[in-house]
C-alpha cells in the first residue's frame, strides 16, 4: 500500500501528517510505529491524521505517538494539523476548529505561526515531594490535554534527562498510564527554559506544546507571574503561553502560540 504523507515540524517536534478525510486509511499500531521509525520509516515524534468531524467542527484530529499508541492531544501537533488542514479548505481560513480526544480546539493562523485555544486545564494537583532516582523533588501536576508532571530545577543542562525523565514518567504516583515529565528552569519572571521527556516517545523531544503550557501555568502558580510566559524549548524556538485566571486561582483561558512548518512531502510503501 502506497501512502502519501507530509512531514511537518512544530518547534522541533516533528510529525507525519496524513489526509484521511475519506477514512480509507486504517493503520494499526505496528504500521504507525513503522512510519515514525527514524531508521526504517519516515521518522517522527508522532503521526497526525485529518478525519471528518463527528460534530460541527471543521475536522477531527487523530494523534498517535511514535510507538503507535493514540493520545488525547498534542500542542505542537495541533498547530501543524491546523496549517495542514487549512490547505484542504477551499479558501485559506484565518481560524478553524477541530475535534480531539481532549475536546474542541480552536486555532488561529498567521503565516507560519498558529495560536491554539487550549481550553481549560484539568486535574491540577498541588506540588508534592516525590523521590525520583534516589533524590527528592517537588513535583507539580496538571493535565493540559494530556498529563504533565513539572519539576523546577536550577539548571536544566545539568540533568540526565533519560534516567530522570523515565523515572518520573513511570512513577507510581501517576500509575497506571504514567505522565509526561517536564524539567523547567526559570530565567526571569516571564521566561522559562524547558526540557521534556515524552510519554509514548519514551525519550526527550525537542519540544512539547502541552508541556510548555503545563510548565508556564505551574510557574504562574508558584510565582504569580503575569501573562504571557515565554518558554524556550530544546529545538531552539520560543513559544508563548497566554492565560487568564479566575478569582479562585484556576485557569479559564490558555492559549499557545508557536511555529508550524512544512518540511517535505512524499509517498511511502507499507
Amino acid at each position: 500500500m502506497d501512502i502519501r504523507f507530509t512531514k511537518m515540524n512544530g518547534a522541533g517536534n516533528d510529525f507525519v501528517v496524513l489526509d484521511n478525510r475519506t477514512r480509507s486509511l486504517s493503520l494499526d499500531r505496528t504500521a504507525i510505529a513503522r512510519l515514525c521509525d527514524r531508521h526504517r520509516g519516515i521518522g517522527a515524534d508522532g503521526l497526525l491524521a485529518v478525519e471528518p468531524a463527528d460534530g460541527d467542527a471543521d475536522f477531527r484530529m487523530r494523534y498517535y505517538n511514535s510507538d503507535g499508541g493514540e493520545a488525547e492531544m498534542c500542542g505542537n501537533g495541533a498547530r501543524c494539523f491546523a496549517r495542514f488542514a487549512a490547505r484542504l479548505m477551499p479558501e485559506k481560513p484565518a481560524s478553524m476548529n477541530f475535534e480531539t480526544q481532549a475536546g474542541l480546539i480552536t486555532a488561529s493562523l498567521e503565516g507560519e505561526f498558529v495560536t491554539l485555544d487550549m481550553g481549560r486545564p484539568q486535574d491540577h494537583r498541588r506540588a508534592s515531594a516525590l523521590v525520583i532516582s534516589g533524590a527528592e523533588y517537588q513535583v507539580h501536576f496538571i493535565n493540559t490535554g494530556v498529563p504533565h508532571a513539572v519539576v523546577f530545577v536550577s539548571d536544566v543542562e545539568d540533568l540526565d534527562i533519560q534516567a530522570l525523565g523515565s523515572a518520573l514518567r513511570w512513577h507510581e504516583a501517576f500509575a497506571p498510564k504514567g505522565t509526561n515529565a517536564n524539567f523547567a528552569q526559570v530565567l526571569d519572571s516571564g521566561t522559562l527554559v524547558l526540557r521534556t521527556y515524552e510519554r509514548g516517545v519514551e525519550d526527550e523531544t525537542l519540544a512539547c506544546g502541552t508541556g510548555v503550557c503545563a510548565a508556564a501555568l505551574m510557574h504562574a502558580v508558584e510565582s504569580d507571574a503575569s501573562s504571557p510566559v515565554h518558554v524556550k524549548v530544546r529545538g531552539g524556538d520560543t513559544m508563548s503561553v497566554d492565560f487568564q485566571k479566575s478569582a479562585d486561582g484556576t485557569f479559564e483561558t490558555v492559549r499557545l502560540t508557536g511555529p508550524a512548518d512544512f518540511v517535505f512531502e512524499g509517498t511511502i510503501s507499507l
